[in-house]
């Protein structure tokens, strides 16, 4: 299509987009909506070349085409006909500022402060004029020109465009070993808790009397149930479990005032809940 054509098509369409709106302004419901209907219709390519300037910034394309959409709508349904501006000068910002307003509000899986959300939009949207006039991705320090705000702003910005995105564990970590990025994540390490625990610990058992010492072996090193522990040492089971509070409330006791660890509260507790290594 040459230059001539689209630009007649597109006064075809600022024509028909004009006549439909005095229709709309001076019919009632259901022909007023379905006059705006046709507005929208008759307008959509350009809410949808409007969101094809916001893409490859993490947000799928469609969800940017419906979010410019519903722009457009709003824009059909809040235009007035004594205004100075043609539709399109009105839309076209409307459009923009609901593509913004969900960059800022819905697009973020790491939300940054707002200054730099609306940054990033305003980054977004004069992005792709820009490289157009330059013949290549701007600078920060062509942005800020751009945009008329400092270089510093514009870094920062530039800096969280992967928060609208993250990548899944399970994509690959790289191409040629055909690992996945899960494989790369440490797991957790049970045996820094166990030396930590027995570094705590030792020195509090020590202080033990040599039966507080052989029960909490028993219990918690050899497995025993409360009830072995009674035949070995000859007392009930009753007594064992006895034994066994009064033993971890004197540990909480010593490692709280000896600041070597964060003890739960003693009430309630019971030698199921405690394990000593």
């Amino acid at each position: 299509m040459t230059i001539a054509l689209a630009e007649r098509s597109k006064q075809t369409i600022a024509d028909a987009t004009h006549e439909l709106l005095l229709e709309a302004d001076s019919v009632p419901d259901p022909r007023h909506q379905a006059c705006l209907d046709e507005v929208v219709l008759l307008n959509a390519p350009v809410a949808r070349s409007i969101a094809s300037r916001y893409r490859s910034k993490g947000v799928d394309a469609d969800d940017l085409e419906q979010v410019a959409y519903l722009g457009l709508v709003k824009a059909a349904n809040g235009y007035r006909l004594d205004a100075s501006t043609a539709f399109l000068a009105y839309a076209v910002p409307t459009i923009r500022g609901e593509l913004k307003r969900y960059f800022r509000d819905c697009a973020w899986t790491v939300r940054p402060p707002r200054r730099v959300q609306e940054m990033q939009g305003s980054i977004a949207a004069a992005e792709p004029e820009l490289t157009q006039k330059l013949g290549h991705l701007p600078t920060d320090e062509e942005t800020a020109k751009a945009l008329g705000t400092a270089t510093e702003e514009v870094a920062e910005a530039a800096s969280v465009r992967g928060c609208f995105s993250t990548l899944s564990l399970d994509a690959p970590a790289a191409a040629d070993n055909g690992a996945r990025l899960m494989d790369t994540v440490a797991d957790a390490e049970d045996g820094y808790e166990l030396v930590e625990n027995v570094h705590t610990l030792t020195p509090a058992v020590s202080e033990l009397p040599d039966r507080d010492r052989r029960i909490l072996e028993l219990r918690f090193c050899n497995g025993f149930t409360q009830e072995e522990i009674g035949n070995e040492l000859g007392v009930s089971q009753m007594q064992v479990s006895r034994l066994l509070r009064g033993i971890l409330e004197r540990l909480r006791t010593e490692l709280s005032q000896s600041g070597r660890g964060h003890p739960e509260p003693a009430t309630g507790v019971d030698d199921q809940q405690v394990h000593p290594r």
